[in-house]
């Protein structure tokens, strides 16, 4: 391990292999509360409690979310996937020409909402602390076997609830995992979903800065944005 920096939006693990070479990865930072209510990890550059890898790797199944979160950091920072699976989709657009009068159920609030309300028949956006026209997660299980697309965000990974929400979607559904917290490794494929859509870091000094900055995923700096698409 390398280090650990926790922002207000992103969570980045830093680690570095045998001969020197040093890669990240990200997580959504839990909410500011859940932070507080925690000491062992704290806004800023951190120094990693485990110094193997794969072992903080495992924290991502922590019950605590913070740990969690520097868990799955970590071990998108060790995930290195083929570049021939990996295709440049904007999630976005797929969600677009997928989801043209259809229904829609996107779990994450997300910059493309208008767009995507535009075209689809019916869009649910579904939130832990919904604004005027999104919904509660309280009403995935209502909604989600309705929709004809699913798009998740990837903090579930860190908040334990993509296993129940993936038990919602009905067979022939395509489901999109999505977000700077995808784990790019075809595993998931197993479990229901279609196509993750996350990033790779190929700057680690501007990464560094906006995970500092708290900017949002639109104003990141550092990344190469990919997808893998289950085939």
């Amino acid at each position: 391990m390398d280090s650990i920096h926790i922002g207000l939006n992103w969570t980045i693990s830093v680690v570095q292999n045998q001969v020197g070479q040093r890669r990240a990865g990200l997580a959504a930072t839990p909410a500011p509360e859940r932070v507080a209510a925690q000491r062992q990890l704290q806004y800023g550059p951190n120094q990693p409690a485990m110094t193997d890898a794969a072992s903080l790797a495992r924290c991502a199944q922590a019950g605590d979310p913070v740990e969690a979160a520097v868990g799955l950091a970590t071990l998108n920072a060790l995930l290195q996937p083929n570049p021939a699976h990996l295709a440049h989709i904007d999630a976005a657009d797929w969600l677009v020409s997928h989801g043209r009068g259809r229904k829609v159920a996107l779990v994450g609030r997300f910059p493309f909402i208008d767009e995507l309300n535009s075209v689809v028949a019916q869009l649910w956006v579904l939130e832990l602390n919904p604004q005027p026209g999104e919904y509660s997660a309280n009403q995935a299980p209502l909604l989600i076997p309705q929709a004809d697309v699913v798009a998740i965000t990837s903090s579930t990974l860190v908040n334990h609830t993509l296993d129940g929400l993936l038990a919602l979607v009905r067979p022939e559904v395509k489901v999109m995992l999505l977000g700077p917290s995808t784990p790019l490794t075809p595993i998931l494929f197993e479990f229901g979903v279609d196509l993750l859509s996350g990033v790779q870091v190929v700057d680690l000094e501007a990464i560094l800065a906006s995970v500092a900055q708290s900017v949002n995923f639109q104003k990141m700096q550092g990344v190469r944005r990919v997808t893998m698409v289950k085939i």
